[in-house]
């Protein structure tokens, strides 16, 4: 969600005549399509980058969108999928996730069983400029289906492939389509340039390719 900003501005109700000064409250700035499409195409900021939005396969078949809309960009998820298992492990540690939690699956649909979860990747590798932060939400026809996606901001001059968590909360197993869209991302500019950006401090996820695990 956009911060509110307050900022005064002059106001006159004359030409040429000095204003008087108020107060007015309004959203920080968040990026269109025109800027998205500018970015990628100047910038690789996103790559492979779809210009629109895809609602149809080359066959004709629905898909899942994915592409520019208005103000943001749906990403798809790769066919790669590690698929959370308790068979070898009785606790989750963030500190030291083990690897064999996961069965790893490639395939063009990965199903996820009842109230459990799925590490997956975008197909698109994402480069964030220094003065953007970005917030991702997943698409809502999964969300009406009671499958979430969960995803951290991407902080400025983060790059790489974009881990996603995928959590099944119904009691059934939950189909998801590789190559289609599952979540969307939104721009925001910041009114500042940061001190100190995600690459200057040599982030643990930086430039991360494929599903990458937790990590300390």
């Amino acid at each position: 969600m956009a911060a509110l900003r307050r900022r005064q501005r002059p106001y006159s109700s004359a030409p040429g005549q000095p204003g008087a000064v108020f107060e007015s409250t309004h959203l920080m700035g968040i990026h269109s399509d025109q800027w998205i499409r500018q970015m990628a195409s100047e910038h690789g900021m996103i790559e492979p980058f779809a210009a629109e939005q895809v609602r149809a396969a080359e066959d004709g078949s629905r898909v899942i969108s994915y592409g520019v809309s208005s103000y943001g960009y749906d990403l798809r998820v790769s066919d790669e999928f590690k698929v959370f298992t308790n068979v070898f492990n009785s606790m989750v540690d963030p500190k030291g996730f083990a690897e064999d939690s996961f069965v790893n699956v490639t395939a063009d649909e990965c199903i996820v069983p009842p109230n459990s979860f799925a590490l997956a990747r975008s197909v698109e590798y994402f480069r964030i400029p220094r003065h953007v932060l970005t917030v991702c939400l997943g698409k809502s026809t999964y969300a009406r289906c009671g499958i979430i996606v969960n995803v951290t901001p991407f902080e400025p001059e983060w790059e790489g492939h974009v881990t996603l968590e995928i959590s099944n909360t119904t009691p059934l197993p939950a189909k998801i389509y590789a190559n289609e869209g599952l979540a969307q991302v939104l721009f925001f500019e910041a009114e500042e340039i940061c001190e100190t950006s995600y690459a200057d401090r040599g982030g643990k996820y930086q430039g991360q390719k494929g599903i990458t695990i937790p990590r300390m």
